[in-house]
């Protein structure tokens, strides 16, 4: 896994994909130093730079695929839809075929790293007895992106076997950056991702929850503070930049979550003690998971840097800029 790498990154724009791209052009020491990066985007694009290579197009369309994957090395999925029926089979699964054919075609690919998602073991919709690990069974929960999660880490586990392609799937939980986490616990319309509070609670109990800074202290199915899953963005690419390279990322898939899941009522506890914030149970049909990353941490080396006093401290703590205004690019 060493020589001059070119790395395509799909889905360049986004949350993880502009980190990625940054992290992979400051590389100045290290197995990854010197890397070139080809960065394909659709919807929006980011600015040239050295060794930086800007390529567009929709995943969609396998000419656009194939004169992206020219001369790459490695790859870095990141490109998906969200609830997006009309456009996940073309760009969530049929963009991934496209690319995987490119790269079992190719005479200098090496390894494709795809991140995928707890939602393709069900997030919090079903009951666990135990701490999900990488060998857990796929359960979807409804709705077609939790679908094209199952589908995707199905496909690149098959090429791995038909094929022998060198394939890694990194499995993250919510990721979060900036002040994501803070919005996360909005009673407000400008929540980030679900549930919306709002819409448990009332608008008019909302109103007033938003007035006084009161954040939700989620209740699960069985009455108790809710156990949910988070990654730091700058944990996530720390992994990615690790499976990138490692021997033992070869045709494997890792958890790459916070040591413990994110616990409602320990984090009402934090924000109480720390900042003075009131909280209010909300009752939800939702269930404790734990998203185990001791395999990551095992084979890989990796470690997060996050917990949920650290998450919670840089989301509140964090101040935006007149130039660094806060857009949504999908609802979570």
């Amino acid at each position: 896994m060493d020589g001059s790498r070119l790395v395509l990154v799909t889905g360049a724009t986004g949350k993880v994909g502009r980190v990625v791209v940054d992290r992979l052009l400051a590389q100045g020491a290290g197995p990854l130093a010197g890397t070139a990066v080809r960065a394909l985007c659709h919807n929006r694009t980011l600015e040239e730079r050295d060794r930086l290579e800007i390529a567009t197009g929709s995943l969609e369309r396998r000419e656009v695929v194939d004169a992206a994957m020219e001369d790459v090395t490695e790859v870095v999925h990141l490109a998906t839809t969200k609830e997006s029926p009309d456009s996940m089979v073309d760009v969530a699964i049929r963009g991934l075929f496209w690319l995987l054919e490119a790269a079992r075609a190719s005479g200098t690919f090496r390894r494709f790293v795809l991140v995928g998602g707890d939602a393709s073991v069900g997030h919090f919709f079903y009951p666990r007895s135990a701490p999900v690990t990488e060998s857990d069974p796929h359960r979807a929960y409804p709705g077609c992106y939790a679908l094209s999660k199952v589908l995707e880490e199905t496909m690149l586990e098959q090429y791995g076997i038909q094929y022998d392609l060198d394939g890694c799937c990194l499995r993250a939980p919510w990721i979060m950056e900036k002040d994501d986490f803070a919005f996360q616990l909005s009673f407000g319309e400008d929540v980030f991702g679900g549930p919306r509070w709002r819409d448990l609670v009332g608008a008019e109990a909302a109103d007033r929850y938003v007035a006084t800074r009161t954040i939700p202290r989620m209740l699960g199915a069985d009455g108790r503070p809710v156990k949910r899953n988070f990654v730091h963005v700058d944990d996530l690419v720390d992994a990615i930049l690790v499976a990138l390279h490692h021997p033992a990322a070869r045709r494997q898939t890792f958890n790459v979550a916070m040591d413990e899941p994110v616990d409602y009522g320990r984090l009402a506890e934090h924000l109480s003690r720390t900042r003075g914030l009131p909280s209010v149970d909300v009752a939800t049909p939702y269930h404790s998971t734990w998203l185990d990353n001791t395999k990551a941490k095992l084979l890989l080396g990796w470690r997060p840097r996050y917990d949920l006093a650290a998450m919670a401290d840089a989301a509140f703590d964090y101040e935006r800029s007149p130039d660094d205004p806060r857009i949504v690019w999908y609802p979570g």
